[in-house]
């Protein structure tokens, strides 16, 4: 059976402005990471994508290293792009990125020019696409001259093989340097991707949070949930089948202490109090202000995105809950 998008799909999704560009990004964004790689079912990751859409989540995030194995993701994604989502191609905001080891040698990492229009090309491939939206540099090179990663993101807009520059993991004093090559190129440079939740707040300390929103600059944050301790998965402790006891690398053991655990109980008692799961106050509680153009959520089934989603039907923060919650988090 072909896949026909729902008609409501526009009708209950925020939509906020990315920097000072003509992008427009739906508040919650879908990451394409784990969940999408050949080890995972077929039908469950065109259901959650599929499902996405339907609701208005028109950004797909993906990066040439996502898996397993590195690039398995870009590859589900076209498959599905193929059997059915591709025909919304202009109602998608589809971006990936490079800058993590991908191929042996020398030219296979980091932010050299050789390496960024080759990675670009082998995930335009993989997913069957003519052109991305957003290609981001992944992480900053500290070998490369800045000027040639810069140069080389340029050159690629003028391709035509990506609408919009992003760059992801840089901090504020990386953004301002790489910000004033784009802007003497007249690169359309509009977004950085970082980490961000109520317990990783680095964005606030380095002041690039604060700089973007100033300084026309998009953010999108991935890890809303910190790798799942701001949801009610821990509450009581560390679960046999949770991703700390299966992998680990992500989220050590040792993060589950009893301090942190005290602070998530007590985030979970607000978040009841105004209606809502602890992951969807943590959601909201990263668009607050309006700084952040979108959060990028993953999720390995429908049911958790369309849980999501549900965050929008409460986004204000009163000044005392936003009391409450500072004094929680210390």
């Amino acid at each position: 059976m072909s896949y026909q998008a729902s008609e409501a799909r526009y009708e209950k999704m925020r939509y906020n402005r990315c920097g000072e560009s003509g992008l427009l990004l739906p508040a919650l964004s879908l990451g394409l990471w784990h969940n999408f790689g050949f080890s995972s079912r077929f039908d469950t990751m065109t259901d959650m994508c599929r499902t996405a859409f339907d609701h208005g989540i028109t950004h797909f995030d993906l990066a040439n290293n996502y898996g397993p194995p590195p690039g398995a993701a870009e590859e589900s994604f076209g498959r599905i792009l193929k059997e059915g989502l591709g025909a919304y191609r202009d109602e998608l905001i589809i971006s990936t990125k490079a800058g993590y080891d991908m191929w042996p040698g020398p030219y296979g990492n980091w932010g050299s020019k050789k390496y960024l229009v080759a990675s670009l090309d082998q995930s335009l491939r993989r997913m069957g696409l003519e052109y991305v939206d957003i290609f981001y540099h992944h992480r900053p090179d500290p070998n490369t001259p800045l000027e040639e990663t810069a140069r080389a993101l340029d050159g690629i807009v003028r391709s035509g093989k990506a609408l919009y520059i992003g760059i992801s993991n840089y901090n504020k004093e990386q953004t301002i340097a790489i910000s004033k090559l784009f802007k003497e190129m007249g690169t359309p440079f509009i977004i950085n991707q970082r980490k961000y939740s109520m317990l990783v707040r680095d964005i606030e300390r380095d002041g690039l949070k604060s700089y973007a929103a100033k300084n026309g600059i998009g953010i999108i944050t991935f890890s809303p949930l910190a790798q799942g301790l701001l949801s009610d998965r821990y509450l009581n402790g560390i679960p046999e089948d949770s991703r700390i006891k299966t992998d680990g690398r992500f989220l050590k053991e040792a993060a589950i202490n009893e301090e942190t655990l005290s602070k998530v109980r007590a985030l979970n008692a607000l978040a009841q109090e105004r209606g809502q799961t602890l992951a969807q106050m943590a959601l909201a509680w990263i668009l607050r202000d309006g700084d952040i153009a979108s959060v990028l959520i993953g999720a390995s089934r429908a049911s958790q995105i369309l849980d999501d989603i549900r965050m929008l039907d409460n986004t204000q923060f009163s000044q005392q809950e936003r009391r409450q919650i500072e004094t929680i988090l210390g």
